[in-house]
């Protein structure tokens, strides 16, 4: 559905996006990741045909962005940073204003407009001025307009950028539904919308992509993966500690907490990040440990993310 081959953009002596290449299959939701001036709104940018490359070029369902940029306008529904709108009109006057630039009239300009306003859920501020409402409700609004052509690619610029973690969740909800009818471009700085929503991950830094796979793929390569933390009572937290280091199955051991009630509690790291919460579990039993806590940790994609994109 998108496919991006060598696509860069230089503005002056600034090389904002550096031979980025990547594909996003049908159904599928791409997390678009990288800290601030990494190149993903100047990428997003090009994909919708707002400015042209500098070198490369991109296919969105098949039609090019350099041959076909009109076609390729006509796959995409794009919501831009920030979402931008109109701020004097009313939310059902701009999305049949946005309609009828699109070329719709009559019962098929209503039918249109009341689909994505179901689907938004809008309903109760359809007739409210957009400079009236909360961010939530404008975001909701630049989606909304983003969908009237029902196009099979969603291009959206961190679509949940300043909401309130109910309207995130919300938001979340919403870009996952659409998915099984669209392709999903997503471009996002908070780190757990990624795990949240997206099926595949990238990540771009200085312009060039530095990581890519499943939120899952890149979690295994955080140091943290299958570290296990457990908290326990006992009286001799440096005898239990030179226990842990000793299990041929444990790499380190770290010492995070001790409480006035002797809970001990420990970060446990395993040989080449493999499962130990079996082996540890069996020997925490044996060892008749008075166990508060237990929990296996994933990975953490901010500890990732860092040293992926750490400046030199």
């Amino acid at each position: 559905m998108i496919s991006v081959n060598s696509l860069s953009k230089k503005f002056n002596n600034l090389l904002a996006v550096d031979q980025v290449s990547f594909e996003v299959k049908q159904g599928e939701i791409l997390g678009f990741l990288g800290p601030n001036g990494a190149g993903k709104t100047t990428t997003m940018k090009m994909l919708t045909c707002f400015i042209p490359p500098s070198s490369g070029n991109a296919e969105i369902c098949g039609y090019s962005i350099l041959d076909d940029p009109l076609k390729v306008r006509n796959q995409i529904g794009y919501l831009p940073e920030s979402a931008p709108s109109y701020d004097e009109m009313l939310v059902g006057e701009f999305l049949k204003f946005v309609a009828e630039i699109r070329g719709y009239s009559g019962m098929e300009l209503k039918r249109r407009v009341g689909i994505v306003i179901e689907k938004t859920s809008l309903n109760d501020v359809e007739n409210q001025m957009i400079d009236t409402l909360s961010k939530g409700f404008r975001q909701r609004t630049c989606l909304a307009q983003a969908l009237l052509h029902d196009p099979p690619v969603l291009i959206l610029d961190e679509p949940t950028d300043g909401l309130d973690p109910n309207q995130k969740h919300e938001v979340r909800c919403l870009i996952k539904e659409m998915s099984e009818e669209h392709t999903i471009l997503i471009s996002t700085h908070i780190l757990e919308e990624v795990e949240a929503v997206c099926t595949n991950t990238m990540i771009i830094a200085k312009g060039k992509v530095v990581g890519y796979g499943t939120p899952d793929e890149l979690l295994s390569r955080s140091m943290y993966r299958n570290s296990v933390t457990v908290s326990l009572k006992d009286e001799e937290p440096r005898k239990l500690l030179n226990e842990f280091n000793q299990l041929d199955f444990v790499y380190s051991v770290e010492h995070l907490q001790e409480d006035r009630e002797n809970v001990v509690t420990m970060r446990l790291y395993p040989n080449n990040k493999e499962s130990i919460s079996m082996k540890l579990e069996e020997y925490l039993f044996e060892k008749k440990a008075q166990l508060e806590h237990f929990s296996v940790d994933r990975g953490k994609l901010d500890e990732v993310f860092r040293q992926l994109t750490a400046v030199d």
